[in-house]
């Protein structure tokens, strides 16, 4: 999933849709700002409230599943990362790193760095006992982000849980995802008009591959790995 430009409002909600949660607003929100100051951080919400429908900064809002989302009274955000869609559903888990572009730990191929940014998270899953990976993406549909063909998609037990995306200035990297702990495939399939058999059914939650912990011990198993990994700079 590329860069986005620098200067972008990633958290604004689009016109003529629901009021975005005020979660992911304060989430987004929060991480663009540690990147424009630079500063290593480490970040994890569990999404609440309402629906909504995050995408990428260079989305057109002609899109027909952005069209299809409004009129079904779905939130939609701007990211200020590449890619494109992504449904959050109430505990859902988002997190995020920032680095300065200086740590080692970013280098040059950051863009393909999806094993080393990520690998607190593929930690953390296979703690409750998934066999999980980042992995080359399905390559089933570019409008929704986990399964399109770029970049690198966190897999569990053959099912998608999830991706990450990326917003890069000249001082700093953010790199960013969601773990699904549900899919709402019925709302997928509306919003996005698959031709042929529906891609939905390769994405998977972490409640039906049989993780039963808590959303917040979860949260919290992650935000700890995901600061020892920024401060250990």
């Amino acid at each position: 999933m590329s860069s986005g430009p620098d200067g972008t409002d990633p958290s604004r909600p689009r016109g003529g849709s629901a009021s975005p949660p005020e979660g992911l607003l304060r989430f987004f929100d929060l991480e663009e700002k540690a990147l424009r100051e630079g500063r290593p951080s480490a970040r994890v919400a569990a999404v609440v409230g309402p629906r909504a429908l995050s995408v990428g900064v260079a989305v057109s809002d002609r899109e027909g599943y952005l069209v299809r989302a409004r009129s079904e009274g779905l939130a939609v955000v701007r990211r200020g990362s590449g890619g494109t869609a992504l449904l959050h559903l109430p505990g859902d888990l988002l997190w995020s790193v920032v680095l300065p572009r200086s740590d080692s730990r970013v280098g040059h191929d950051f863009v393909r760095g999806y094993e080393r940014l990520g690998a607190a998270v593929v930690e953390v899953l296979r703690s409750v006992g998934l066999s999980a990976s980042w992995a080359e993406p399905p390559g089933l549909s570019e409008e929704y982000c986990p399964l399109g063909s770029r970049g690198k998609v966190l897999l569990a037990e053959s099912r998608v849980l999830g991706g990450a995306a990326q917003h890069a200035t000249a001082g700093a990297l953010l790199h960013h995802g969601a773990i699904a702990v549900e899919v709402d495939r019925p709302t997928l399939d509306r919003l996005f008009l698959w031709s042929g058999p529906s891609p939905a059914a390769r994405l998977g939650g972490l409640r039906e591959l049989g993780v039963s912990a808590p959303v917040e011990e979860l949260r919290a198993a992650l935000l700890r790995r995901l600061s020892e990994f920024v401060s250990a700079a």
